[in-house]
Formats: C-alpha cells, structure tokens, sequence
C-alpha cells in the first residue's frame, strides 16, 4: 500500500489537506459530510460547497445517526468528502451507502487506524484512549468502532466491489519521522500491514461511481 508522510494535527490543518491533496476531485458541487465548522468552504472558492453536521457551522444541521436518508437527490453532488467521521455512527454501513448514492462521481474518505492511537497507552499500562475512555459524564461524541488500518481498507474495497465503484486511490497517512527511524522500524515490522497497523494514523481513499 502506498504511504504519505503527512502531519494533520488539526481540523483545520486536516481541511487544508484535503484542499491541497485532492484539488482536482473537488469540482463542480461538494457535500462536505461532518464539516464541522466548514473550513473546507474557503479553500476551495469555485465550487458549490454544501457542509452537514450536528454542530459547528454547517449549511445543513443533520444527525447522521438519525437520519436513514440524506435530504438529497441521487447524484446530487459531483464529490462527496467525509474525513473521520464514519467510526462515529453506529449504522456506519447505511451512511457509507448513502454518501454514494448522492454522489455523481467521487467520494473521497478517511478513517482512523485507532490502534496507533491506543499501543501506547496499553504498552505503558496508564493513560487513556480519546473516543474510548469512561468518563464522569456522558461524553457528546465517541468513537463507535475500534479497527486497524487493515480493516478499514478490507471495508473499503468489499463496499467498492458491492455497490460497482472503482478505487481510484487507496493510501495509508503516517506522521512524518526521521528515515533512520522508518527504517527500523521497517527492519522490526518487516510485514507492511504490520507496519501500518503500528504505525499509520488514517486510511485514505478516493471512490469513482460507474
């Protein structure tokens, strides 16, 4: 699987990267699903941008985990971009669908290896895991599914075979280190998978419908 060497420290900065990263998918008219505070609508000035969420500033306030159907015709949109949001939904595999159905060309997703952000803190025995922890009071938002950086890429291409998508890009996003410490790492964890697994903190991926 190909790597990128990418820090996304932020929502913002993750906004950015999609700007930069994906600019000649993002044309014509985007739904931009979980937009948050949209940042995404700046970066990209010459499309008609559309952002939904539950908070934040979004065109659109809409509760994915309540909703069956997005309020939008089939084929609605020419992208569909929907970064770490997913393994917040329970029903993960309806919205999946949906984001296709109101897709008319590309859907462009991410998904979060939780392992990386869980080895440490099991490896130290102390510490908790964000979206993962218990609490005092009911947390607004949290994780609903715990998976590797291999699972999500298994998902991705059983939904693309299911629903008649090409895979037009498929990469895994790892947080930029000294060579010498790619390397030995590398020499350690000489399977790629578990490399990735250890290692990269997201799955990337760009769907074309047809």
């Amino acid at each position: 699987m190909k790597v990128e060497y990418v820090s996304i420290p932020s929502r913002s900065a993750r906004a950015e990267y999609i700007a930069r990263r994906f600019r000649d998918y993002l044309t014509g008219s985007i739904l931009d699903v979980g937009c948050d505070r949209a940042a995404l609508r700046q970066l990209v000035p010459n499309v008609q941008y559309t952002g939904i969420d539950i908070g934040g500033a979004p065109d659109l306030v809409i509760d994915l985990e309540a909703t069956e159907r997005l309020p939008f015709d089939n084929e609605g949109f020419d992208c569909v971009v929907c970064s770490d949001v997913l393994e917040h939904l329970d029903h993960l595999h309806r919205n999946f669908a949906e984001l296709v159905r109101v897709s008319k060309r590309h859907v462009i997703i991410s998904l979060p290896n939780n392992w990386t952000n869980a080895r440490r803190p099991i490896e130290r025995g102390r510490g908790s895991i964000g979206h993962y922890g218990l609490p005092a009071e009911p947390p607004a938002d949290r994780h609903k599914w715990f998976f590797s950086l291999g699972e999500p890429r298994l998902f991705v291409e059983a939904q693309a075979q299911k629903l008649s998508l090409s895979v037009v890009e498929l990469f895994a996003v790892e947080k930029p280190r000294f060579v010498l410490v790619r390397a030995f790492r590398r020499l350690r964890y000489a399977r790629q998978m578990d490399y990735l697994n250890r290692y990269a903190h997201s799955l990337w991926t760009v769907l074309r419908k047809g």
